[in-house]
């Protein structure tokens, strides 16, 4: 039976809370404050907490930092008035499951008991998920020995076994559908459908109908009722690629889908009920178009409640050996030995800026491989423009080559240099912060401030 926490400081509510709770068979503790909650926590164990915001002298969200720390397999609700949502999709940011508005409904209360505790339930029956994302072959073709991409799997598994919608940002070419595809692959749908559609590829004209469908005779050329994505994805995962291009009369149609979880086809006059999760994918961000009018700022919050950040590829180099081998191995027969890559194209590949972003790199291979002489790969077994490229930037001094980096320095000067880099790198992965950077590098926050750059400190 499962355990779950209540924590209320309104005696009212926690006993309602309980006395529902207890009616629908699960095993409630009730806490009428935040230091109660926190001596529970040392001495029992539980499947769910659902815990007020607003308390005295500790809140909901200093007992979700606790619970994220401590106990991450417990999932969390949040209590929240309707004034203060805000706060409550920040606790979503940091680790709840979901929030409930006050006052709440019966059904949504248990609904979304529900849904939290088969999010527990994930996690305790996939106890080698960590292990399994971090190997490359078992994320759906994501290699992540970047300190970015690992921050992106690590999310994946965060994220995965929950319902929130999930925004992915990323430069075309960087792999937004792998993760969605990731996202759905360790998800309690994963045995249910996974749509992928291109808005950006769909006619204005017929993004609606290809949306929710349609019925017969509802435009010209509507020969037969057609079911819409929305249908096809029921009980399982849509994945809206460029939803920047979607028209904005659209976006609001898709809004209230996500509000009410009901669509109508184009020219029908019933609606239909539809479980999907939405992932959204962009390659740029939706608060830009927001300022420009040309994205709602209602259907943006209703899609970031959680936001992944893919790195393009020039700015996680150690990912792109690693990459090479997984595509080479993709690409060739079972049971064959890879092709090698002598040291210039090893060089060519580590210093050339990589626009197209891992596509852009993939290309490359097939077309390597399709040129390859010998089992070794060649700079003449390249694309010409990436040799052109790099060697161009080389002549003019843009780029240094490996050979003029090695020259006249000593082996101190040259890993004093790397480390450098190596730290510039990291904290521009986290976004410039340093403690998180000095946590990502298993040093302290002083070590770090006296290894970086001079310029980095500021």
């Amino acid at each position: 039976m499962p355990r779950i926490l209540i924590v209320d400081d309104e005696p009212t509510i926690l006993n309602l809370l309980n006395k529902i709770l207890t009616g629908q068979g699960y095993d409630t503790t009730p806490a009428s404050n935040g230091e109660k909650a926190l001596q529970l926590l040392q001495t029992e164990s539980f499947d769910l907490m659902i815990s007020d915001i607003n308390m005295t002298p500790v809140n909901g969200m200093e007992l979700l930092k606790k619970a994220s720390e401590s106990y991450a397999n417990m999932g969390v609700i949040m209590l929240t008035a309707y004034g203060t949502v805000g706060t409550a999709v920040e606790a979503m940011k940091k680790g709840a499951f979901d929030y409930i508005t006050k006052p709440f409904k019966l059904d949504e209360l248990v609904l979304t008991v529900q849904r939290a505790l088969e999010y527990h339930n994930a996690l305790t029956e996939n106890k080698t998920l960590k292990a399994r994302l971090e190997h490359q072959d078992q994320l759906e073709g994501i290699v992540a020995e970047s300190a970015g991409m690992r921050k992106v799997c690590d999310m994946v598994e965060r994220v995965a076994p929950t319902n929130a919608t999930v925004l992915v940002y990323g430069e075309s070419g960087t792999g937004k559908e792998l993760v969605a595809r990731a996202l759905h692959r360790y998800s309690p749908r994963k045995d249910k459908t996974f749509m992928a559609v291109n808005c950006a590829a769909l006619p204005a004209a017929l993004m609606e109908s290809e949306m929710f469908g349609h019925v017969k005779g509802a435009f010209t050329g509507a020969s037969s009722t057609k079911i819409g994505l929305f249908e096809t994805a029921h009980g399982g995962t849509l994945f809206l690629d460029e939803i920047s291009s979607m028209p904005l009369d659209i976006q609001s149609k898709l809004l209230r889908v996500l509000q009410d979880k009901k669509i109508r086809k184009v020219g029908g006059s019933d609606h239909t009920e539809v479980d999907v999760r939405i992932i959204a994918a962009s390659n740029e961000k939706l608060e830009n178009l927001i300022e420009q009018g040309k994205f709602r700022e209602d259907l943006y919050y209703r899609l970031s409640v959680i936001s992944i950040d893919i790195p393009p590829l020039r700015s996680r180099p150690e990912d792109i050996l690693p990459l090479i081998d997984h595509t080479l191995r993709r690409e060739i027969a079972p049971n064959t030995e890879p092709p090698l890559l002598d040291r210039e194209t090893q060089e060519i590949l580590d210093n050339y800026n990589w626009p197209g972003n891992v596509r852009e790199l993939e290309n490359a291979i097939q077309h390597a491989l399709t040129f390859v002489q010998n089992g070794v790969i060649t700079k003449e077994t390249l694309p010409a423009k990436i040799v052109d490229a790099v060697e161009e930037g080389i002549r003019s001094g843009v780029i240094t080559s490996r050979r003029e980096q090695f020259k006249g320095k000593s082996l101190k000067a040259f890993l004093h240099d790397k480390e450098k880099e190596f730290l510039k790198r990291t904290i521009e992965n986290m976004s410039g912060d340093k403690e998180k950077a000095a946590e990502e590098l298993g040093i302290s926050l002083a070590t770090l401030y006296r290894k970086m750059p001079q310029n980095l400190k500021n």
